[in-house]
């Protein structure tokens, strides 16, 4: 049995801390400490799915182990032992729940660090400011197995570093024949970032060197070569303290010298680990995300991947911005866009700081005036009401716009919150219910019982179809035309298949008009668009660097403190505008209709089920009732795999259109960039609306269509492929069983009779959990409500 591990690879749990080994009551007590952040209702719903789920790993494994010994010595494995061999470690090896990332998405000062500290109960762990852009990194939080809290602080690479460091003085670079007219080289934002990051590495003066000069200079920070900075505390206050500095933007002292952390520009991110928390249960990562990008490519990079693994989006925004503004507006088309590319399925806007009111002014322009206000108390409360009505309105339009109307975010009655972490911590006029920090948490449980028990129920649901076909090996009793009942299944299939490429050709057709359309009005605004980004109201004045470090990355600049620039995105907003809703609707979950893409799959896996029972009864598999349940269940799984296929090819599809224009436009961004002297501002742009010009003309907008398509094209083929070689595997391990070669295999009845038991478990589980919901809704409807809070 040497080519044994080239199909099963290592044994699941083959080290020392064997999960089934662990003694019971060290187990007990680990399992009960990871529900504290339940309520007692929902505590035991998800013990319930976390036995199911422990118990049919450990049948599982059990039954990998008798499979490995039973053939452990034979010189050939069958095909099809090798299939189950490896789907059993698979599942087994399977993690147990991916997290749920929620981004919290939002301008300077919106409150983002406020509010995680108050979800997880620590009143200052981030750090928090209420003058100014606070957190400088994105920064993980999520509770864990650990005894200690712990962060982990991950610094750019050597090579990264030196990709930005050659940047940044490429963006700082003089020439001596600079004249009055460019700028008199007034600092930007652009340059006073760039002048601090070198100046926070290498100390004062270190603008003024050459690239050259700053790979020779030795920083001022100790740089681990591991490029990962551990810290731990025992307690929450004492990491914060360790943390602090390398998470909050850094300052000057009075005498202008870099304080605290020299190594700041380094750091691309940061993972907070809490000890598990009776508040936030383990599996959901909360995400501080600040700004809009960075100027360092990985880290901007970084940045885009974060909110797109988010599944759910928080845009937050303070009370008294919320109300237009342009940084707004930005975020909320950002996190629409992460629900067209990316993993999000649920979008809200939460208001915060909403104890901020000056009476006497708001009763002044108070519009509702059928009822009388008394107290502070009563306007907060009419106001938090006031802005629930209105801007869910005006969220649930402007998604409409963008996504299909029947999209799950559209339908969902809490697209508002209302919090104030103020009066969380020190309750003057609201109660800690009105605060609406516990409906959030509610939100966050709910989430994940939820995705538990579609994890649990899927995983249960495959785990019983193996075990089904494991134990039939040792009791065929085949029918004489079983070759000819399973090369009918074939024929069959291979029908479907070459239905389900047509469906999925024409699901796709429906996105060829938006596209021509929106390339005829990209032809005709583009220059309009490209006008208005380059044009500043108080002139060049500061713009030049801006500019350049536009034209350095390739159209994009992106800061911590200043709106997002792209150019790339803005002259292909205009066919974006047009396939929105048709790409939202190609990718969404629902009826099937002709331009939905899953529905067609989930329809392929009901032809293909309904086959298999109708030729059982038809063909008589009195005996071979294993195979057809089988079957069911492994199309359900090897069907259910493509979704994440499909959502992840989404992202590189949804970006194609940019990614086309900016690969077109780079030759022109390369020329603007090393403009110097005299008007060069001027001379910048001019080269890029020629280059614009050019690339229009020569049909840019028309290939970035074809390269969508084409990622279009290539997903068709992928799912097709994907389908053909699984299902056919599937369908020669179950046609191949009566070969003779399975006499040997290990008794697997046993294992089989206690899966069994678990899958009829299922509903018995999901019926209780539906009981216990509705008593705890009925016990708290008849509970007294919380006191109001008075000021002392």
């Amino acid at each position: 049995m040497e080519d044994m591990e080239d199909f099963v690879g290592p044994g699941p749990h083959s080290g020392d801390d064997d999960v089934f080994k662990e003694p019971m009551r060290k187990r007990r007590r680990s399992l009960d400490q990871r529900f504290r952040a339940f309520p007692p209702v929902e505590q035991s719903a998800f013990k319930e799915y976390e036995k199911l789920e422990s118990r049919t790993r450990r049948v599982l494994s059990n039954t990998y182990q008798k499979l490995i010994q039973s053939v452990f010595l034979d010189d050939s494995i069958p095909n099809g032992v090798k299939y189950l061999i490896n789907r059993l470690l698979a599942l087994i090896e399977k993690p147990s729940l991916d997290p749920i990332y929620i981004g919290l998405f939002g301008s300077t000062g919106a409150g983002k660090s406020s509010l995680i500290n108050a979800i997880i109960q620590q009143a200052m762990f981030l750090p928090v400011s209420g003058e100014s852009i606070c957190t400088s990194c994105i920064v993980q939080v999520s509770s864990g197995c650990c005894e200690q809290y712990e962060a982990k602080i991950h610094l750019l690479s050597d090579q990264e570093w030196k990709e930005e460091l050659k940047n940044l003085t490429k963006l700082l670079h003089r020439t001596e024949d600079l004249g009055e007219e460019v700028d008199t080289w007034d600092r930007d934002d652009a340059v006073e970032e760039a002048i601090w990051k070198l100046q926070m590495f290498y100390g004062n003066g270190a603008e003024r060197k050459s690239y050259e000069e700053l790979l020779r200079a030795k920083p001022k920070g100790k740089i681990p070569t591991s490029r990962i900075i551990t810290l731990k505390a025992e307690e929450a206050e004492e990491l914060s303290v360790k943390l602090d500095p390398y998470i909050r933007t850094q300052r000057r002292d009075l005498a202008g010298e870099p304080t605290e952390t020299q190594i700041w520009p380094l750091i691309k991110h940061v993972e907070v680990t809490l000890p598990r928390s009776e508040l936030i249960p383990e599996g959901v990562v909360l995400v501080d995300i600040p700004g809009t990008g960075d100027f360092n490519n990985k880290r901007d990079e970084m940045w885009k991947k974060t909110i797109d693994k988010c599944s759910v989006i928080w845009v937050i925004s303070d009370i008294e911005r919320i109300s237009g503004g342009r940084a707004h507006e930005d975020l909320l088309n950002e996190s629409i866009k992460a629900c067209q590319r990316g993993f999000c399925r649920d979008i809200a806007l939460v208001v915060t700081k909403t104890d901020k009111l000056h009476l006497p002014e708001y009763l002044r322009e108070r519009k509702v005036r059928n009822q009388a206000i008394s107290s502070q108390r009563e306007a907060v409360l009419e106001r938090n009401d006031l802005i629930k009505l209105q801007r869910s309105r005006i969220l649930k339009e402007k998604l409409k716009r963008k996504l299909p109307t029947d999209s799950k975010v559209l339908k969902t009655s809490d697209l508002v919150y209302t919090v104030s972490a103020q009066e969380y911590w020190q309750p003057a006029l609201l109660t800690e219910e009105e605060t609406e920090i516990p409906r959030l948490r509610g939100y966050i449980r709910k989430r994940l019982l939820d995705k538990k028990k579609r994890m649990v129920t899927k995983y249960v649901t495959e785990a019983f179809g193996l075990l089904l076909l494991t134990d039939s090996f040792n009791c065929m009793e085949h029918l004489p035309n079983e070759y000819l009942h399973m090369s009918g299944l074939r024929r069959f299939v291979e029908e479907k298949i070459q239905l389900l490429e047509k469906a999925i050709d024409q699901c796709f057709a429906h996105i060829e008009q938006p596209l021509q359309e929106g390339v005829r009005n990209a032809r005709t605004s583009y220059r309009r668009i490209l006008g208005a980004c380059l044009v500043r109201s108080r002139g060049n004045q500061g713009f030049h660097q801006t500019l350049k470090a536009v034209c350095l990355k390739n159209g994009i600049y992106a800061s911590r403190t200043l709106a997002r620039i792209d150019l790339n995105e803005a002259i292909t907003q205009p066919i974006y505008d047009q396939i929105d809703p048709v790409f939202g609707g190609i990718f969404r979950a629902g009826k099937p209709t002709g331009s939905t893409l899953l529905p067609h799959i989930e329809v392929f896996k009901h032809t293909l089920q309904e086959k298999m029972m109708e030729m059982g009864v038809r063909n008589g598999w009195k005996y071979d009732s294993y195979k057809k349940s089988f079957l069911i269940q492994e199309i359900s799984a090897i069907l259910g795999g493509l979704e994440d296929y499909i959502f992840r090819k989404k992202r590189k599809i949804y970006e194609s259109l940019t990614t086309s224009v900016q690969n077109d436009l780079k030759p022109c961004y390369e020329e603007a960039a090393q403009i110097t002297g005299k008007k060069a501002c001027e001379r910048m742009k001019d080269v890029i609306r020629r280059g614009v010009d050019r690339q229009v003309a020569e049909g840019m907008f028309e290939r970035a269509q074809e390269r969508m398509q084409h990622q279009f094209q290539q997903l068709k083929n992928g799912i097709s492929e994907k389908v053909k070689g699984s299902i056919t595997t599937m369908l020669t391990l179950a046609s191949s069983q009566g070969d003779g070669l399975y006499k040997e295999l290990a008794d697997v009845k046993s294992e089989y009779k206690e899966m069994e038991k678990l899958h009829r478990s299922l509903r018995e589980v999901a019926e209780n959990a539906v009981l216990r919901r509705g008593m705890q809704d009925f016990l708290l409807k008849m509970s007294p409500s919380k006191a109001v809070p008075h000021k002392e």
